[in-house]
């Protein structure tokens, strides 16, 4: 499997140092980039913390067509998909849960309160995105909860000039998509809209999808105080062959429907930052367990959070004081696991002290949670730097971790599967130390991390007739090494050109029965390979070929490679790719099989007015 990796790499290398052509660097450098957590927020090249930033360019020359494939490709990062191209996806860090990773939009909390499995349900287009900053360690005195094991935060673009784009794609299982956006900027506010539509028949049987996406932002200038409107909705339709429970089950059939909207305040001077946000996230769920007939079984659950959250960064002589303030009402209507409520309030307090001529940062935190159903705790959490070079810098942090179980976890209820009342809050303790080097767009980060877990929830039987049902384990341990290195190659080459390698090697104690089955506390990686190469081969053309081999603990390891070429201008992209070039045979879960070769291609272009 590794030779597979070495082969494609040296192969993209040989593209890469073809004839030359221009001398481009990177839109900005990554040094430079201020790193969008809800308060105290400092460059990249200052945090203390594993933090990975997709940026849009990565984003455009990667092989992917969705969020969920493009973090796919970075170390730590474990996407289990059911399906393609977005359909339905569970994101993990470190070998956490798919529950245990919080995803946001521009900091707003995409937490659902149903079941994390409706966490990666973004309504936004991956052409939308500014950057992706992924955050690995506990997050919990950053975010709050379901920052267990990290975060990923999606950061929107935010448009200086009048644009309008059209894009088209096509390619094979009668595969396609068409979209557009609109920019309009002014003196004093700016909008953008997008809308996409993406569908296809799948690879097997009842494997077809219809996905709508729908975006739209506004920054409007009022007495030097920033107003931004963010609204989304996604609409996901799709054959749920094999999804859950067996893959016997082949006529499952679901929809999805999640709405955003958040209107939020920035208001700054030299001395402090004040933004105060309203939000609301709604999510629907349909479940048919036969597609041609609905009234055999079917669960509807429909959920809303509604929420209001301050937060304030001040500055003094002692350093950066940041104070956050978030209060939640959840509200869940399902014909399965009925009605409840749950009310959520957080408290945020964090100070980032500078000492040696800032050659040493150390900030302390705290966050305090108030759950209706499950009571208070505080999570208590530091960071600290240390500056060898400007170059270079060691660092480590430690924080505890929390989450409370989801409404499916406590009530769920079918003749395979069966919630649990009892359950009690998973916690964790996780610590991690490393060192980095960043300069002139090269980045090289290794680190060491111990995530110590208590009362982890995992869904698990003794018997394979038994139905499901979800226990705490007292002690879950992971450990182990997380390194990678993004190398610049520009000025080498004399062109745009970038090359990336990662690894992780996770070592995991979950104390399972040898006659237990278990969900998801086995499905975690053990070892993670991952290898990429980008490269303008001439001044138009550009090339790109990604590689990446998973070794789970309890399934077989595979290698997928994935590759694409495009032409691009300043008003028109064409661009062909394949992924899983090999047509690997493979699982992400237990229960999916994965489709083989899969050839897209598409168009799109740019209108100034």
């Amino acid at each position: 499997m590794f030779n597979k990796i070495s082969i494609a790499l040296f192969i993209s290398v040989l593209y890469s140092i073809n004839v030359c052509s221009q001398n481009d660097s990177l839109s900005y450098k990554l040094e430079d980039v201020i790193v969008k957590t809800n308060r105290i927020q400092i460059p990249f090249s200052e945090a203390s913390r594993s933090i990975d930033i997709i940026t849009k360019e990565q984003l455009n020359a990667a092989p992917v067509e969705s969020i969920a494939e493009a973090l796919q490709y970075y170390s730590g990062i474990d996407i289990r998909q059911r399906g393609v191209h977005g359909v339905q996806a569970d994101a993990s860090i470190r070998g956490g849960t798919f529950e245990q990773v919080l995803i946001l939009i521009n900091g707003i909390k995409m937490v659902d309160p149903q079941t994390g499995h409706h966490a990666m349900n973004i309504p936004v287009n991956i052409q939308d995105i500014e950057r992706i900053e992924i955050l690995k360690g506990p997050g919990a005195r950053i975010y709050g909860q379901n920052a267990f094991s990290g975060a990923i935060n999606i950061i929107t673009k935010k448009h200086k000039e009048r644009l309008a784009t059209a894009t088209l794609t096509g390619g094979e299982n009668n595969t396609g998509s068409f979209g557009f956006s609109a920019a309009l900027p002014s003196a004093n506010n700016s909008q953008y809209i997008s809308f996409n539509r993406n569908f296809s028949e799948g690879y097997k049987y009842n494997t077809d999808y219809n996905i709508s996406n729908f975006f739209y932002q506004s920054n409007f200038d009022i007495a030097n105080n920033d107003l931004e409107v963010t609204a989304g909705f996604v609409e996901k339709e799709f054959g749920a062959n094999g999804f859950y429970a067996s893959p016997d089950f082949m006529d499952q059939y679901e929809e999805t429907q999640t709405s955003i909207v958040a209107v939020g305040l920035n208001n700054s001077n030299s001395n402090r930052v004040i933004k105060p946000r309203l939000y609301w996230r709604r999510n629907q769920d349909e479940y048919h367990f036969v597609r041609s007939n609905p009234s055999l079984y079917r669960n509807l659950h429909i959920n809303n959070t509604v929420g209001l959250e301050l937060n304030t960064m001040f500055f003094n002589k002692l350093g950066t004081t940041g104070v956050g303030l978030d209060f939640q009402t959840i509200r869940l209507q399902s014909n399965n696991l009925g009605v409840h409520n749950r009310q959520v309030a957080t408290a945020f307090l964090e100070h980032r002290f500078t000492f040696l001529n800032e050659d040493l940062d150390i900030t302390p935190g705290l966050s305090f949670n108030y759950y209706s159903d499950f009571g208070s705790n505080f999570l208590p959490g530091i960071d600290i730097g240390f500056r060898i070079s400007n170059d270079l810098k060691l660092f480590a942090n430690a924080g505890y971790t929390y989450r409370t179980p989801s409404f499916t976890d406590l009530y769920y209820s079918d003749p395979a599967n069966i919630g649990n009342e009892n359950l009690l809050p998973e916690s964790a303790f996780t610590y991690e130390g490393g060192i980095k080097f960043l300069k002139n767009n090269h980045s090289i980060s290794v680190s060491y991390f111990n995530r110590e877990g208590n009362d982890q929830i995992d869904w698990t039987k003794n018997l394979e007739d038994d139905p499901w049902q979800p226990q705490n384990f007292q002690t879950i341990i992971m450990k182990g090494i997380d390194a990678s290195a993004q190398l610049d190659l520009t000025n080498l080459l004399k062109r745009k050109s970038w090359v990336r390698l990662a690894y992780t090697y996770i070592d995991s104690e979950i104390p399972v029965n040898e006659n237990q089955f278990s969900r998801y506390a086995l499905e975690n990686l053990k070892h993670q390979l991952i290898g990429g190469i980008s490269a303008n081969l001439f001044s138009k053309l550009h090339y790109s070929i990604f590689a990446r081999y998973n070794d789970r603990v309890s399934m077989d390891d595979y290698t997928v490679i994935d590759t694409k070429l495009s032409w691009q201008t300043d008003r028109f992209t064409a661009y062909i790719k394949a992924n899983n070039l090999t047509d690997e045979q493979y699982l992400e879960t237990n229960l999916v099989e994965m489709p083989g070769r899969w050839i897209l291609g598409g168009v799109q272009f740019r209108f100034r007015y």
